[in-house]
């Protein structure tokens, strides 16, 4: 029911882009979806099965999105897309910042026992990740971009050290934003990089 599920998900996306998901309705999300409200509980168990659903699909969309942008840009277009998806999507500055304000669902980190014979992939019920896990996942693929196969150790350091600085300063650009030149332009300047990739 892979169409479905995604239509659900879209719809408790929408409901959450209008108002707090405290007032987010089940019922109301499954007649937008064009299904039965059995049908969405059986796909996601609970409103927060489909809460730990909807910021696990939001985050896989975030870390497609940061692959796509080292390949097109290297650490400043990364940068560039963490502000600018944390600035355009809550769920995702939520993830990043781990700040999940009074609107949001704040769905636990840590897995929830559950009894459902719904499949634990669609439930959604396993671990979500930290805002550590999720910068160290994509700080780890940026360096896996820098680094040559057969790279020394210093070089390999040297990757790791400048992905997760570029990070750091996307992060820090997610709460505080920056003027003029945006956050590629500091992390090219931080990098010592004079022209994008």
């Amino acid at each position: 029911m892979p169409a479905a599920r995604e239509s659900l998900l879209d719809a408790a996306y929408t409901a959450l882009q209008r108002r707090s998901w405290s007032t987010v309705r089940m019922v109301d999300v499954a007649a937008v979806a064009g299904v039965s409200r059995q049908t969405l509980y059986n796909e996601f168990g609970s409103k927060d099965g489909l809460a730990r659903a909807l910021v696990r699909r939001e985050t896989d969309a975030y870390l497609a999105g940061a692959d796509r942008a080292l390949a097109e840009g290297g650490l400043p277009r990364l940068a560039e897309w963490t502000v600018a998806a944390a600035r355009t999507n809550a769920l995702i500055r939520a993830v990043l910042t781990g700040c999940w304000g009074p609107r949001l669902p704040a769905p636990p980190l840590s897995a929830i026992p559950s009894t459902s014979a719904v499949p634990a992939q669609r439930r959604a019920d396993g671990p979500l990740p930290s805002p550590a896990d999720v910068v160290a996942v994509v700080r780890d693929r940026a360096v896996a971009t820098r680094i040559a196969p057969g790279a020394v150790k210093g070089e390999a350091s040297r990757a790791h050290q400048e992905c997760e600085l570029a990070l750091r300063l996307a992060l820090s650009c997610v709460i505080a934003p920056v003027g003029e030149g945006g956050v590629g332009r500091l992390v090219r300047e931080a990098l010592g990089v004079t022209s994008s990739p």
